[in-house]
């Protein structure tokens, strides 16, 4: 072998290498049930979960926390969709892509893959959805909502209403909306795209959450009512179980002890 192939080998080496040890994953992509491209990622092997990610992020944001090594340690297949509009799925600026597609963006995911059976772990914005997926899809056999409380049950709730009109820019910014605007213009976000995920993010009815039939772990952090209080929550789910561990909102889910309470929660 000649100096200049020995050369390409060994790069293809590295960066196979740097891959791996920055816990990077190759992307994937299927059309959903619109033809909107979504994108994610797919470790490792044995039983699926899938992990949703939050507000003004993607899915590589599980890459930096000690969750999804410690699935992939345990011998999971861990599934990592960016929602759309985020990450490297389609961002489509039109209203209409985003009222009610999420959740059949996920089932679509789960067809598309030929997947039977998963478990769900949701945080933040990830967990409202996930709330709203359960109400509709039977494959979902255990289910994490992560930093939440019982608020996004509220078809008026003023949170959800004002970072909707501060991203869309219909209102000014202040106290509340002005961090999260000021982080998403730093990082090169869509503020119209975020505002349309607010403006038509998932509403779960506390009923709803009644006729949820499996086993659902409420963890949050103990400095964390953000969005209510996990306690509110937890009673209207009919297997719901709940844990906090200390952290805020922004820090919980990237903790050992979060990692450690979910994989021990989905364990046979």
């Amino acid at each position: 072998m000649n100096t200049k192939g020995l050369n390409i080998i060994i790069l293809l080496f590295c960066i196979c290498f740097a891959k791996s040890a920055f816990g990077q994953a190759e992307y994937q992509f299927f059309k959903s049930f619109d033809q909107t491209q979504i994108a994610f990622t797919d470790e490792g092997n044995g039983n699926a979960v899938i992990l949703l990610h939050g507000f003004i992020s993607n899915g590589t944001s599980w890459s930096k926390t000690p969750l999804k090594a410690d699935l992939l340690a345990a011998g999971y297949r861990v599934i990592v969709p960016d929602l759309r509009g985020n990450g490297k799925s389609d961002k489509s600026h039109d209203a209409k892509a985003y009222d009610g597609t999420e959740v059949k963006d996920l089932s679509a995911m789960l067809d598309y893959l030929k997947l039977n059976k998963v478990d769900v772990i949701g945080y933040s914005r990830g967990s409202i959805v996930l709330a709203k997926w359960l109400t509709t899809e039977k494959r979902i056999k255990k289910a994490v909502i992560g930093g939440m409380g019982l608020d996004f049950t509220n078809p008026q709730w003023d949170r959800r209403l004002k970072f909707g009109a501060a991203f869309s820019g219909e209102a000014p910014l202040d106290n509340l909306t002005e961090g999260a605007v000021t982080y998403a213009k730093s990082i090169g976000a869509d503020l119209a795209i975020l505002g349309l995920l607010q403006k038509y993010q998932p509403v779960t009815s506390i009923g709803e959450l009644h006729k949820i039939k499996i086993p659902v772990l409420v963890i949050a952090g103990t400095e964390d009512i953000d969005n209510g209080k996990p306690e509110d929550l937890v009673v209207h789910f009919k297997k719901g179980l709940i844990e906090k561990v200390p952290g805020t909102h922004n820090e919980t889910h990237k903790s050992q002890a979060f990692s450690d309470k979910i994989i021990d929660f989905l364990k046979p």
